[in-house]
């Protein structure tokens, strides 16, 4: 049995108590832990991603149970490469934390820990019961951060943050009960192959447990019509911890993968890719109401949060097209929003601390410290952000538009993903020469109430602004590797054989 599998689970959960408890008074150690812990993480996610380049799944079986009666972790393409993003992610975001934004809370740190074991475990489990229970766990660390730093505002989202997500972990548990009461299991190996054979008496409960489970990743995800709790939760969060979440709606379009092609893909008989037909206009909905939001935003955290929105519309329309193509555009344009978003919500942080009496409204004001070079990189994440070239949106969109040219109604995909894409240019070029230029016009220079470093944030944004580059540059080896992925994704038998009858916990 290959113990790697459990590490990205274990190492937060071991680190995170003990930062709660045994270093928490310290603020040196606090970080030496917490910095250590995610390197660790993101060291074991490339071993992991080079295990799993072979095309090999591998499953670990806790407490050597057989699948499908005992907890189970699998391991494929699509795994490693969740793994691989969130340590990076975390990474970056920590380190820009350390500016002073962990100070404001004394729990910040477990947090964290429990958040990317939460992410994590959600990656890397192969029954659904479990990917509840991660959801749980990254969700109530996630509630933790959402107030990190406290405001009445703050604690207004928090509360609305909370309250969604406990109705869809409600409708979740529901989801699981009606599935397990017609299949006798929540393996989604088992899974797989039960759902062909349902008895026609019984495909009413199944498919209805199934779109509930699609309601409850589509709230994860933000789809339209879930998506009113994104916008004021993230434009509220400490940037840092808005930074983190822009993974958050990912776990959620990761499920829609993993499971509507696992289970309720080409096999499933009557009800094969069931999910298309309301997740396209869905996710186009909610791609055109986040550009919009773009243009009418007052802020620059509603700005970025809309556009986070319109992000996950224009992820939700490739997996919508349910083939290997879409899926492997899917995939790049994932890694690239998750990185884009992040360090958006990190640069206005920096001009937030820096802005005095404005913070983030869309409004003149003297000149910022370290002006030109947060402009700068500014200007790198929005053309990133709104898919403008030469950078990875731009390409994470070509590869979009060419996959779905196969699809039923692929000019109206077509016409609105350019459209919301100049809508995105026209909101972001107003914010920007207001923040940037006009600002420079008015007299005198603002002065920071508190510390402003400038090595260790910038090192940060700047690392998320070189990974945009180099998933610009080495576009040809990546999209390779993610074509590998989606294929692999389409070949649900080596996943079932792996988990269902392995040979040595090994199967080819």
């Amino acid at each position: 049995m290959n113990h790697w599998l459990i590490m990205p689970i274990l190492f937060p959960a071991v680190v995170a108590p003990l930062l709660a408890l045994a270093v928490r008074k310290d603020i040196l150690l606090a970080r030496v832990f917490s910095v250590g812990s995610t390197v660790c993480l993101l060291l074991l996610g490339l071993l992991l991603m080079g295990m799993a380049s072979d095309g090999t799944t591998r499953t670990y079986s806790l407490g050597n149970w057989p699948s499908p009666y005992g907890i189970v972790l699998v391991l494929d393409r699509l795994t490693a490469i969740m793994l691989v993003l969130t340590a990076v992610l975390g990474l970056c975001v920590l380190l820009y934390s350390i500016n002073g934004c962990d100070r404001r809370g004394e729990h910040f740190h477990p947090l964290f820990q429990f958040q990317l074991m939460g992410l994590n475990g959600a990656f890397l489990t192969g029954d659904l019961f479990n990917l509840f229970v991660f959801f749980e766990i990254l969700l109530i660390a996630s509630y933790g951060l959402m107030v990190h730093g406290g405001g009445p505002a703050r604690m207004r989202a928090g509360i609305q943050y909370v309250v969604i997500n406990l109705v869809g972990s409600s409708i979740f548990l529901l989801a699981l009960g009606l599935i397990y009461g017609v299949t006798g299991t929540l393996n989604m190996a088992d899974l797989a192959e039960k759902v062909p054979q349902i008895p026609k008496g019984d495909e009413a409960l199944l498919y209805t447990g199934a779109v509930m489970l699609l309601v409850v990743f589509g709230l994860k995800s933000a789809i339209v019509p879930f998506q009113f709790w994104l916008p004021g939760t993230y434009a509220n969060a400490a940037g840092p911890v808005a930074a983190l979440f822009s993974i958050m709606t990912k776990v959620g379009a990761y499920s829609i993968i993993r499971v509507f092609t696992l289970m309720f893909g080409e096999s499933a008989g009557t009800g094969a890719w069931f999910a298309t037909s309301w997740l396209m206009p869905a996710a186009a909905i909610t791609m055109v109401l986040g550009m919009i939001g773009v243009v009418a935003a007052r802020s620059l955290g509603q700005q970025a949060s809309f556009a986070a929105l319109g992000s996950m519309g224009t992820l939700l329309i490739a997996i919508a097209g349910f083939t290997a193509a879409t899926e492997s555009a899917a995939l790049y344009y994932l890694i690239h929003s998750t990185l884009g978003i992040a360090a958006m919500f990190l640069l206005i942080d920096a001009v937030v601390i820096r802005r005095p009496g404005f913070g983030d409204e869309l409004s003149a004001a003297p000149k910022i410290k370290h002006v030109g070079l947060i402009g700068s990189m500014f200007f790198l994440a929005v053309i990133a952000v709104i898919g403008m070239p030469p950078l990875s949106g731009f390409v994470g969109k070509l590869l979009i538009l060419d996959a779905v040219k196969p699809l039923y109604g692929w000019g109206v995909i077509w016409a609105l993903i350019l459209s919301t894409s100049l809508l995105g240019l026209i909101g972001f070029a107003s914010s920007g020469s207001i923040l940037f230029w006009k600002s420079g016009e008015c007299d005198g220079e603002l002065t920071p109430t508190g510390p402003t470093p400038i090595a260790l944030p910038m090192v940060a944004i700047g690392s998320l602004l070189v990974l945009l580059i180099f998933l610009t540059g080495a576009a040809g080896p990546v999209t390779a590797y993610l074509d590998a992925t989606a294929a692999q994704l389409f070949e649900p038998h080596q996943y079932i054989e792996a988990v269902l009858r392995p040979v040595g916990a090994v199967t080819k």
